[in-house]
């Protein structure tokens, strides 16, 4: 395989930071398949970020936007994932508040109520415990999971209302 020039891979690089948001990691990532040294990738990665294709407080809000409205995540597993793709701490916290506090508890309520309907028979306990597991593995916090699952035991929840919170 030809290796690519760094004019090249600019251009291959803006390309894909147009077709969606990118951050620098994923662009890192793309120069060094190419074959690119690390002074390439800083050259590269600053024009980008000149020219406005890269942004990091941008990439972060439409990650946070995607992945808590489409694969339904909450705030820590959001976070975990930003922090993997080395998001400062300052984009992420901004991003992460972008998150209405009322639609996240309607969708965890949402994915509370898909699972409880899924449970085996077995006690109020244990069925409990495995809501709240279920919805740590979402990365939804404890302070929202714990007073939200004990309204579906103390007979405050009809399945045919939404949960109400305040």
């Amino acid at each position: 395989m030809k290796e690519k020039t760094e004019q090249e891979m600019l251009f291959q690089a803006a390309a894909f930071c147009s077709q969606a948001e990118r951050c620098e990691s994923d662009i890192r990532r793309k120069i060094s398949l190419a074959g690119l040294p690390d002074e390439a990738a800083d050259r590269i990665i600053r024009y980008l970020q000149q020219e406005n294709y890269l942004s990091e407080s941008r990439y972060a809000c439409a990650f946070v936007k995607d992945k808590f409205r489409f694969n339904k995540w909450g705030r820590i597993k959001i976070n975990y994932e930003l922090q993997r793709k080395r998001i400062s701490a300052e984009a992420r916290e901004t991003a992460l508040a972008e998150i209405e506090p009322a639609e996240y508890r309607r969708i965890l309520t949402g994915l509370l109520k898909a699972k409880l309907r899924t449970l085996r028979s077995g006690d109020a306990r244990d069925k409990r415990m495995k809501l709240i597991r279920f919805a740590a593995g979402r990365g939804f916090e404890g302070e929202v999971v714990y007073p939200c699952v004990q309204q579906f035991f103390d007979g405050d929840y009809d399945d045919d209302d939404e949960i109400g919170f305040e």
